[in-house]
């Protein structure tokens, strides 16, 4: 098809804008019963929707159709969200002369959405983070209208997947535009570019990412720009546990840093341990690593990265093949080897994200500074612990606090729940706005901001704001928490 044209792109934006001044102000079960036939459109298109994807990604239908169903549990955890109106974040100080700093006003305050807001899709998860992915579920959750962009790994998908939505939002009344798609450079760079575009959400590589992040950051008014753009995600495995499930943790690893070919967002691609016999951990890996299902990977520009990164890393001094891999159209795993002295000498090594399936083994002497390994790394996603409960590791833990968005005890990064108390962000480079999220109910207040109304009369607040509270939602009421009376579950 012919890719869309910046002049298409901008006329798509603006009846967007034109949709979101429809609906900035509808109520929580409007926009609640919105999202639902979203998920109910894209439940029953199901089967359509994985045939597309598994033509287009080499993806297993078992993992396709998990994906699917994770964004239709993603899109109704939303609309109960809305519906008890946590997103907005309603807060309510009443007029108090004696106040400690002196007499205060009546003052409340409301989260709003910001407007017309661009999404950029991964090409590694056609449907968590694509076209009604995690960016634009929380978007329109947040009541934003969003123009959508398409990535060319699966674009006969991103059209189906349009499609249904825009069908889904019509038959439950929304206004035309509120939802759009779009394809090719030209309007990748207009969604950056216009003026009625608020703010992006954004899923690749670090390259492209922080492209758009500068020309965003441009414009004559910035925007925010929610980029997550890369993640290496470090495993660090104490001598102790080392010693007691060796075998264990390097089976957990191979599982972990080769599953869905080593193409996500969260694979483990460094670990960290105490080893001392290289043959003997060679041996436990090819054992683990043999008859694990390989497919070609995603696209061929990913396979062009993968293999580039892959031989940059393993041709650096002091870098050793454990296991080799092979050229094939569906590669199998490599394992690399090098030791704590040489990533002191040349850190570079934990800055190189092999998007594919390849890791690094780093091993340290017994008695080294995990916290000290640990500061040579820069932001990211996810830091991993294989350790046990009763050793101290107060500073290795304050330090990979510093580094990454989420730490997992004795568990593996691969796999991210939707939930309240998910943290999908961290520090430059894994994303661009490290206070963020962009998986969990929390995504939503991204496209969000706070607006507080001082002194108005009661006539002419907003419904959040009201006495009466008549969305029935949650807010905070001189400084304690009134629960819902309706809302989601």
């Amino acid at each position: 098809m012919t890719a869309t044209s910046a002049e298409q792109a901008a006329s798509l934006i603006q009846t967007a804008h034109s949709a979101y001044e429809q609906v900035r102000n509808v109520t929580p079960e409007t926009r609640g019963s919105w999202l639902e036939a979203i998920a109910a459109g894209l439940e029953q298109h199901a089967d359509d929707l994985v045939g597309i994807a598994g033509r287009e990604t080499h993806l297993a239908e078992a993992r396709l159709r998990f994906e699917l169903k994770r964004s239709v549990f993603q899109l109704r955890l939303f609309r109960d969200e809305i519906l008890r109106g946590e997103n907005l974040d309603a807060t309510i100080d009443h007029a108090d002369p004696e106040w400690g700093m002196g007499p205060r006003p009546d003052i409340r305050k409301v989260n709003v959405p910001l407007g017309v807001v661009g999404v950029f899709g991964a090409s590694n998860f056609p449907f968590a983070f694509s076209v009604m992915g995690g960016d634009s579920a929380s978007a329109l959750a947040a009541g934003c209208a969003v123009v959508h962009k398409i990535h060319d790994g699966h674009l006969e998908l991103g059209l189906r997947t349009g499609e249904i939505v825009v069908e889904a939002l019509a038959a439950a009344g929304a206004p035309a535009g509120l939802f759009a798609t779009v394809t090719g450079r030209a309007a990748a760079e207009a969604l950056v570019d216009h003026p009625l575009v608020m703010a992006i959400g954004f899923t690749g590589s670090t390259a492209g990412g922080r492209a758009l992040f500068d020309r965003a950051s441009r414009r004559p008014v910035p925007i925010p720009f929610y980029g997550e753009l890369g993640s290496i995600n470090p495993v660090f495995v104490t001598e102790e546990a080392w010693s007691r499930r060796k075998d264990e943790i390097l089976s957990g690893y191979a599982g972990s840093f080769t599953m869905g070919m080593g193409q996500f967002c969260t694979k483990p691609g460094l670990l960290f341990a105490p080893v001392e016999d290289t043959e003997d951990v060679t041996r436990l890996l090819e054992r683990e690593l043999e008859g694990k299902p390989v497919a070609p990977l995603l696209s061929p520009r990913l396979r062009e990265g993968y293999d580039s990164a892959l031989a940059g890393v393993r041709d650096t001094e002091g870098v050793q093949v454990l296991i080799q891999g092979n050229d094939d159209d569906a590669p199998s795993p490599t394992v690399l080897s090098t030791s704590a002295d040489a990533v002191r000498e040349r850190p570079e090594l934990l800055e190189q994200e092999m998007f594919g399936p390849a890791t690094l083994l780093i091993g340290y002497k017994p008695g080294s500074d995990l916290a000290e390994l640990a500061a040579l790394l820069q932001g990211q996603l996810t830091a991993t612990v294989q350790a046990e409960p009763e050793e101290e590791l107060g500073d290795l833990l304050t330090v990979l606090r510093e580094k990454s968005g989420r730490v997992l005890w004795n568990s593996w990064p691969t796999g991210v729940t939707v939930s309240y108390a998910q943290q999908h962000g961290g520090p430059y480079p894994a994303t661009t706005a490290p206070g963020t999220t962009s998986v969990g109910t929390a995504a939503i207040r991204r496209f969000m901001r706070p607006v507080a109304y001082d002194s108005f009369p009661a006539t002419q607040l907003p419904p959040p704001l009201q006495e009466d509270n008549p969305w029935g939602i949650a807010r905070r009421v001189d400084g304690q928490w009134e629960r819902p009376a309706k809302g989601g579950n």
